[in-house]
């Protein structure tokens, strides 16, 4: 791990305040999270009823893109910043399952994730895990961390699901994955996840000025238009962008739409 802090860690979490990586633990189903996270999750779900099922497809979407891209893609390497909480299906597990030697890389700045770190540190003999305590907003920091764990010579998968959002201006999102991007070769990937107020979400509007009002860190929500724009330069896969319950989904499964949109493009 790197990246570490002389502030003891105890003293770092916050108790107090609701912090999306718990929150986003209990709409999941978890244990790690204070009452302010349950409390304040409970009162965003009677205000939105949906926020469960986004957060429950967000992570199956996970799934079905790194087995996509460790299987079809060839991908072998893996950048996944805001990764939260560990969970079932964390990124390295589904890769190696599918690729053995994948590799992957993991980026949080939570001190809550990083108490529970070593659980993403579990890898197959043949493949390599590490976490970075690092801002998604000093990419070129997370870029020089990253090895000698991945070769940024070779493709990568950048994952940033659920993370944009964190970012309000949107010329520093877009900063954000440009320098990411441009710092891989032709066949690295870029997989993304984004709330929007579009597909059915215009009553998530509430319920994230109450987020921004009483939890951290403050979020925004995106349209379409905006959300490709992250893509700009980048070859769209199929089914494009659409929301993530549906992206690859099994046929017949019936998946419902929610309000948070998907896509995994590929770099020339």
């Amino acid at each position: 791990m790197t990246e570490a802090r002389t502030t003891p860690l105890n003293d770092r979490i916050r108790s107090d305040i609701a912090h999306n990586a718990r929150v986003w633990n209990h709409w999941l189903g978890g244990k790690d999270n204070y009452p302010v996270d349950r409390a304040v999750g409970d009162r965003v779900t009677g205000m939105y009823p949906s926020i469960g099922e986004v957060a429950r497809a967000d992570r199956a979407f996970l799934g079905r893109a790194v087995r996509y891209l460790a299987g079809d893609a060839g991908i072998g390497q893996f950048l996944d910043i805001g990764t939260g909480l560990p969970t079932a299906g964390n990124t390295h597990e589904v890769a190696q399952h599918t690729a053995p030697g994948s590799r992957i890389v993991y980026v949080d700045n939570d001190p809550t994730v990083l108490v529970h770190a070593r659980a993403l540190l579990t890898s197959s003999p043949e493949g390599a895990t590490e976490y970075i305590e690092a801002d998604a907003r000093h990419p070129e920091r997370i870029l020089r961390a990253v090895e000698p764990t991945l070769d940024l010579k070779k493709p990568v998968a950048v994952m940033l699901l659920g993370v944009l959002n964190f970012v309000l201006d949107t010329d520093e999102a877009q900063r954000i994955v440009r320098t990411l991007m441009d710092a891989l070769p032709s066949g690295s990937h870029l997989v993304l996840t984004h709330p929007t107020l579009e597909l059915g979400g215009e009553g998530n509007e509430a319920a994230m000025r109450f987020w921004n009002e009483n939890a951290t860190p403050p979020i925004t929500a995106r349209s379409r238009a905006e959300f490709a724009a992250f893509l700009s330069g980048l070859d769209v896969v199929e089914p494009g962008i659409v929301s993530c319950a549906r992206w690859r989904a099994a046929p017949g499964s019936g998946a419902a739409e929610v309000a948070q949109f998907g896509a995994v493009a590929r770099k020339r």
